[in-house]
């Protein structure tokens, strides 16, 4: 049964949902969201087991494809443009391939539709780890997580996912559990109905410095999605909407308004 998702909401118009990828929450794209809330009726989800949205046992791409659907069509809201990334990328894709009646538009953020290592399981390990009633500070949790996460921005990015109550030991605010079970699924490919194709606008942006998006992906690209774009935003990697945003709200707005 589909969850009914948290979602922040701004601005009016035509509407444009974000679907933030793995680790990831709404808040992630606020700064895109309010740019583009000048312009459109924004829907930023957290998406099952992320965020301030429910958490279940199981998170497969058809369930968080239908999420979605079913939390717009909550809204009075059957059709809108769809901006995707990473593990939100796949999920637009399939919803976008499954109900192509929904999505008005599709821009897909440094994904491709193929499966890629499970290199978040050290990640997802580690941070089970955590002796989480002994942490008083976020500091001590990013010195633990150091070994299995090097790099101190994506430690951050992991540790925002780390609530901190008063009077209360600290939480995670996403299921691990559940992620580490769907980790090979999150890697993977989703399954999209034999011949299926999105026949609407879709614009590919991807990160130069990233893998994620390689010439190699292209072919599937534009067999699913025969009227994809592919753009790259050089100096920018996996996050980059938030690295290079205004060169990312270059591309995606007048995309959005394209017609």
């Amino acid at each position: 049964m589909p969850l009914q998702l948290n979602t922040t909401e701004s601005g009016s118009g035509a509407p444009v949902a974000i679907l933030h990828g793995l680790f990831g929450s709404a808040r992630n794209w606020a700064s895109i969201a309010q740019r583009l809330a000048q312009r459109f009726h924004v829907i930023a989800f957290d998406m099952r087991n992320h965020g301030s949205s429910p958490w279940a046992d199981t998170m497969s791409y058809p369930e968080m494809a239908e999420d979605v659907r079913a939390t717009l069509q909550a809204r009075g809201i059957t059709r809108c443009a769809l901006i995707g990334h990473s593990m939100g990328g796949k999920a637009a894709m399939l919803l976008a391939l499954t109900h192509p009646e929904c999505v008005a538009r599709l821009v897909v953020v440094d994904i491709a539709p193929a499966a890629y290592p499970p290199r978040h399981d050290p990640y997802v390990r580690a941070m089970r780890r955590l002796d989480l009633g002994a942490l008083k500070r976020r500091a001590e949790a990013d010195q633990q997580l150091a070994v299995a996460v090097p790099d101190a921005p994506e430690r951050g990015f992991l540790l925002q996912n780390l609530v901190f109550d008063p009077g209360q030991p600290p939480r995670w605010r996403i299921n691990l559990a559940a992620i580490g079970r769907a980790m090979p699924e999150l890697v993977g490919t989703p399954t999209v109905p034999m011949g299926a194709r999105y026949e609407g606008p879709a614009l590919f942006v991807a990160g130069a410095l990233s893998d994620y998006l390689r010439a190699e992906h292209e072919p599937a690209i534009h067999r699913l999605f025969p009227h994809a774009r592919i753009e790259r935003v050089t100096a920018a990697g996996h996050w980059l909407h938030a690295e290079q945003p205004a060169v990312f709200l270059a591309l995606t707005e007048p995309f959005l308004t394209e017609g």
